[in-house]
């Protein structure tokens, strides 16, 4: 349930428009004008033989900023992670909010024919096929699709299951891509995308080119290669020695490295992943109110962010989501080690070893852990941390144990409550279940009224920083380098539209 630093997006992420310039540091910046022409090569780390390019099927980074380059959505996440029109030009819901209907914008797949309603109602149905197991499922769930329709060409009419404000968020979730209708075999994918297929070698590297038609205009690039290099230090010498212009997901100490230096530009991309710790509200000793209290108070936040994240994050406030639509910027909460004390005695917890779970499944997960024992020491509760199996980690940590290391990255505020928080929701793993706070996500997911929307979820958010299971410390940055003459790279959350997005690229 991670972004990890092997390439995988991991069970959470839903994976915007923001600004297009980099935000690099160190090395000069490309011309602020846009060029045309050239091949831009971008390292990821890659999958081997298991790689694919079916786009229902993406799970790695680089499969998904593939599929992002040839495919569209209706929908995908902004700057702010709320849901912005892709293929689809607008949606409207009746009154009752059981219907949606989407009108397509006037687009074209790559071998010329038009996209079509009757194409998106069959990439849904590719997704919900009970036999299959693709990662947008879950989310298009609610998708009553017998009952749902083409209108004409251009217009869908979906059928939900309830009543559902927020389903522009399932049009945007992670692998919901259009393809054409029938398509099965991707060994020659054809999409509706920036850019179209050339070539592909597994394990090694995709050739695409301009689409000259895309709906939101042709690229700047000619072409666009994505390169394998499954190592950080791999990617970071492929850049540094000209054989590629763009490194995806490199290290803060790299970052650190090179800010200063004229060989690479370092662009951040803030809030892509959050580092926290999960304490189980519904077992001893974290069904305590005061004990969750005391561990809240005996995070140095600061710390935290300094030594795991080399710097390279912001402080978090132990809620999901900074800065994203509905966030509820509430008074940070400060490290209070004498009021922790005290909360520990009212617990009868003095004494108490508690095992923290934690695990290399993702970076900085073990680190985080071994640092926050050591504040915890003097409180009167010793925090142990015991190293699991990587592999079986998030499932494990779903079940058994009471406190575990977590990270997510970027999905909608109302995705992270639904999925992590509703009394049935399938990877709570702090085991949060209020019928008053599923009430509440029910009212909110139910009404049209933005603000009214907006109230249940800060009202929401209130409770889990006063009574809630996860202790979010930190906002972690997500780093990629390029040669100083690229320009337009995006400083867009990962897992948002704009996040690995080429066809704004270009080079100087």
């Amino acid at each position: 349930m991670s972004l990890n630093r092997r390439g995988f997006l991991g069970l959470t992420s839903g994976l915007a428009v923001v600004t297009l310039a980099g935000c690099g540091s160190g090395a000069t910046s490309a011309s602020s004008t846009p060029r045309t022409g050239g091949r831009l090569r971008a390292a990821f780390a890659g999958g081997g033989a298991k790689e694919v390019l079916d786009p229902h099927l993406a799970n790695l980074f680089v499969e998904a900023a593939r599929s992002k380059a040839m495919f569209d959505k209706l929908a995908d996440l902004g700057g702010d992670v709320s849901p912005q029109p892709r293929l689809a030009e607008k949606w409207e819901p009746n009154a009752d909010l059981t219907r949606w209907r989407i009108t397509l914008r006037k687009a074209v797949f790559h071998d010329g024919r038009p996209v079509r309603a009757q194409d998106v109602l069959a990439s849904y149905a590719r997704i919900l096929d009970p036999n299959r197991a693709f990662r947008a499922k879950s989310s298009l769930a609610l998708i009553d699709l017998p009952n749902s329709r083409a209108v004409d060409d251009r217009t869908v009419e979906f059928a939900l299951k309830r009543p559902f404000a927020e389903f522009p968020n399932a049009l945007a979730a992670f692998g919901a891509y259009i393809v054409p209708e029938g398509a099965e075999d991707y060994t020659l994918p054809v999409g509706s995308g920036a850019f179209s297929f050339v070539s592909f070698e597994p394990g090694r590297s995709v050739l695409l080119k301009r689409n000259p038609e895309y709906w939101e205009g042709a690229p700047l690039l000619d072409e666009l290669e994505f390169v394998i290099a499954n190592e950080e230090s791999a990617r970071t010498n492929a850049l540094l020695g000209g054989q590629v212009e763009y490194a995806h997901d490199l290290t803060p100490t790299t970052a650190r490295s090179h800010a200063s230096g004229d060989r690479m530009t370092i662009h951040r991309a803030p809030n892509s992943a959050v580092q926290a710790f999960a304490m189980k509200v519904d077992r001893a000793p974290f069904d305590n109110r005061d004990l969750r209290e005391a561990l809240f108070l005996l995070a140095d936040r600061p710390q935290l962010v300094e030594s795991v994240l080399a710097g390279s994050g912001q402080v978090g406030n132990d809620l999901f989501g900074k800065g994203y639509q509905h966030y509820a910027d509430l008074p940070q909460r400060e490290r209070d080690l004498d009021k922790a004390k005290f909360l520990i005695r009212k617990a009868g917890a003095e004494g108490l070893v508690v095992k923290l779970d934690t695990s290399t499944a993702a970076a900085g997960m073990v680190e985080a852990a071994t640092v926050f024992a050591d504040q915890a020491k003097g409180s009167g509760l010793t925090i142990e941390v015991v190293q699991g199996n990587k592999d079986s980690y998030w499932a494990d940590t779903l079940k058994n144990g009471s406190l575990s290391s977590f990270r997510s990255g970027a999905m909608p505020i109302e995705t992270h409550i639904a999925q992590r928080l509703l009394s049935g929701s399938g990877t709570n793993v702090t085991k949060w279940a209020r019928p008053e706070f599923d009430a509440l996500y029910e009212k909110a997911v139910s009404t049209s009224d933005q603000s009214a929307r907006t109230q249940a979820y800060q009202e929401m958010q209130r409770v889990l920083h006063t009574e809630g299971g996860y202790l979010m410390w930190g906002f972690a940055d997500w780093i990629v380098g390029a040669k100083p003459n690229v320009g337009g790279i995006s400083t867009a959350p990962a897992n948002t539209l704009d996040w690995a997005r080429f066809d704004k690229v270009w080079l100087g």
